[in-house]
């Protein structure tokens, strides 16, 4: 048997590489999550400069490729060894080898969870083209959900290339057949719709962003419109959980904004791996 057989088809193998793939895809997604919301809001200004007839600012060239990685603070270029995933940042002791800055304990967070995520979809689905395919879901859904607590902001770029990949793959019925991948978008946005429309009738204020609608609407495509109530009313409780618990640590004051896209992420997220368990465990409570 050949190391790829034993690595991709058999499932401990395939678990372990996903798990250690994932690793390496988490350290790009800590350079996803940092340097596209920089992009993105130069070029919305650069795009607001030209309309109002704005002088446009020049900007040294910027994008996920270059410049190479280097420290905010003395701007030391990361050699290869300083950018091994988790094992760098504790070997570095979470500094800067040249001038002891520290380190954001998110990096190495980041990186662990997409490489236990990855570890868990792998598992939980077996070797095949469903796996690779939620790996590279669960990959955005990371990087949405870490761009979103530290910017507000889940960006079209990411949101509506992954909806559109979930409808591709349930072409084939990957996960639900396509009339229900359809409904599933349509049903995800026009929640969250109506409910912003009645929040703002009602109290004169806008209780959601945009983006969750379309985050909402890409779960929907994934998994389709039966894991919509369900991610909804997960994520409703998550969110509600996570405010009680920044009220009490005074991290947060009653009325103030919180990130829906992580309960979102997370809640569609479980409903695509678990959906047939809960909605029997559902079924058996309420005795339907």
């Amino acid at each position: 048997m050949s190391i790829w057989t034993l690595l991709l088809e058999q499932p401990t193998g395939f678990t372990i590489f996903a798990g250690l793939f994932g690793l390496l895809i988490g350290s790009f997604i800590n350079v996803v999550s940092y340097r596209l919301p920089i992009m993105l809001k130069r070029q919305w200004r650069a795009e607001a400069q030209t309309v109002l007839g704005l002088p446009v600012e020049r900007h040294a060239r910027f994008n996920l490729a270059l410049p190479g990685s280097s420290c905010p603070r003395c701007h030391h270029a990361l050699r290869v060894w300083e950018n091994v995933p988790v094992l760098s940042y504790l070997f570095l002791r979470g500094r800067c080898s040249a001038c002891s800055e520290s380190i954001s304990v998110r990096y190495p967070l980041v990186e662990g969870l997409s490489g236990a995520l990855s570890a868990v979809v792998a598992w939980r689905c077996g070797p095949g083209f469903e796996a690779l395919a939620l790996l590279v879901l669960t990959w955005g859904l990371i990087a949405l959900s870490v761009i979103d607590l530290q910017h507000r902001l889940l960006p079209d770029v990411v949101v509506l290339p992954m909806l559109w990949l979930g409808l591709l793959i349930n072409t084939a019925a990957v996960r639900v057949d396509l009339t229900q991948a359809v409904l599933g978008v349509a049903a995800g946005y026009l929640s969250l719709w109506t409910l912003f429309w009645l929040f703002k009738l009602i109290t004169g204020k806008d209780g959601m962003g945009y983006g969750d609608f379309k985050l909402l609407a890409m779960m929907g495509a994934w998994g389709g419109v039966q894991i919509v109530p369900f991610t909804l009313l997960l994520a409703s409780i998550g969110g509600a959980l996570a405010g009680l618990w920044l009220l009490a640590r005074r991290k947060a004051r009653l009325g103030g904004e919180m990130p829906f896209g992580p309960c979102l992420a997370i809640a569609g997220w479980i409903m695509l791996l678990w959906s047939d368990e809960i909605h029997t465990s559902y079924l058996h409570m309420t005795g339907f």
